[in-house]
């Protein structure tokens, strides 16, 4: 069914004055759908998002309506609904929700339908992590996406600030759950861990400028259907990612080490697009675009740095048992460590999330994704921080690991 966001995109991107009879056309309605779609039209045109003219109707051009493309676009490039999330009750509850650290339908003016509902919206987007069933208490970690749907409908954005070891108990609790659950259906996580990778994939290199959409990215690594309209480097960039993170899979899931030349592997098989700084340890100065204040080693650090962070990394692993607190808390030191040597001319923060990944799931703990709405969480505490912040990176893990292992056992279990 054609909505009035998806009238309003298509006209946005069209720019010019047009037709009711041409917008039904375009949707590929029959004359019985006009004066459906010429309603939302004159709804459109009662909101002051488009005029009417002596040509037709056209989008009115200014900031509100810049907004409201970027986010119908945000929700495309990542294939979510954006006719569930722009929506002004929906904005109201975000905006509460925002305000504590963790939610229940108690803390709203709500029935409990209604509140199941817009939790159900958002944790089925990746925007909100669902903490337990009974009772419902979930939390919405804080990006631009939601933001901006809030300052949408003119309501504020305040954020409620978590305790570091917030999530602990919790993980603990989903960790039992999975070992069960994995050891009574092997070949369900198999699927699983495939269908993640795609999502880990577009995710990834998303952070990194990549422009191709998540539905693209599925036709291209599942269907191998090349898709138009992108660059040739960005489709080998996507290809090159997964090669690079089917090592890892195996790698991990054997248990195998992270030495120099595993890290090296895998910035090769990430990097192939780029064949002169594959696989190379930089020999020149590099920084982060965008953060003057992230300090990257330099040239003649690399090799001390990176012997003295794999060191530490041979004494974590040969532990015969680290408790989930340590575990965590290497993870987030390991991540940021690396990052900050940053060994190569470009591609350190995708080989960073290689291997911190490596470490985890050869740890028992199956982290398979960065879920969309934490990917903004992730990168201000790791690349984006003014201030290296290892508690903070840790928080974040523990929200990334959480929701991971709720929507792996809620498949499971299905």
């Amino acid at each position: 069914m054609v909505t009035k966001y998806d009238v309003f995109e298509f006209m946005y991107k069209k720019g010019s004055p047009l037709k009711p009879q041409e917008v039904v056309n375009m949707f590929k309605k029959s004359n019985i759908d006009y004066h459906g779609i010429y309603n939302m039209l004159l709804d459109l045109k009662k909101q002051d998002i488009i005029v009417k003219n002596e040509y037709g109707f056209q989008v009115v051009r200014n900031e509100m309506n810049d907004l409201l493309y970027q986010m119908i676009k945000f929700c495309l490039k990542n294939d979510i609904s954006y006719n569930e999330l722009i929506d002004k009750n929906l904005a109201v509850f975000i905006s509460k929700a925002f305000l504590k650290k963790r939610f229940a339908v108690k803390d709203f003016d709500l029935d409990p339908r209604t509140f199941s509902k817009y939790v159900d919206i958002l944790a089925k987007s990746g925007l909100a992590i669902t903490l337990s069933k009974k009772p419902l208490t979930a939390t919405i970690p804080y990006n631009s996406f939601l933001r901006d749907t809030t300052a949408y409908f003119g309501q504020k954005a305040f954020v409620a600030r978590a305790r570091p070891d917030e999530y602990f108990d919790e993980i603990d609790r989903e960790l039992k759950r999975f070992r069960k659950l994995r050891t009574a259906n092997e070949a369900r996580f198999r699927r699983i861990v495939n269908d993640y990778e795609i999502r880990f994939i577009h995710h990834s290199l998303s952070l990194e400028g990549n422009p191709i959409t998540l539905p693209d990215t599925i036709k291209l690594l599942k269907d191998h259907i090349v898709p138009k309209d992108y660059m040739t480097e960005s489709v080998n960039e996507v290809q090159n990612y997964q090669k690079a993170i089917t090592q890892m899979n195996q790698d991990a899931e054997e248990r195998r080490p992270i030495s120099k030349e595993t890290i090296l592997n895998y910035h090769r098989l990430a990097m192939a697009h780029r064949p002169r700084i594959a696989g190379k340890i930089r020999k020149r100065a590099v920084g982060i675009l965008g953060n003057p204040d992230f300090k990257a080693a330099k040239v003649n650090e690399i090799e001390p740095k990176l012997g003295a962070l794999l060191k530490k990394y041979n004494q974590f692993i040969s532990r015969k048992r680290n408790p989930l607190k340590k575990i965590l808390e290497f993870a987030a030191y390991f991540h940021n460590e690396f990052q900050h040597i940053h060994p190569f001319e470009d591609g350190n923060s995708r080989t960073t999330r290689l291997i911190t990944f490596h470490l985890l799931r050869a740890q028992n703990i199956p982290i398979l994704d960065i879920p969309l709405g934490l990917l903004e969480e992730y990168v201000f505490s790791t690349k984006g921080a003014k201030k290296r912040d290892d508690n903070r990176l840790g928080q974040v893990l523990q929200q990334i690991i959480l929701s991971n292992l709720k929507a792996i056992n809620e498949k499971l279990s299905s």
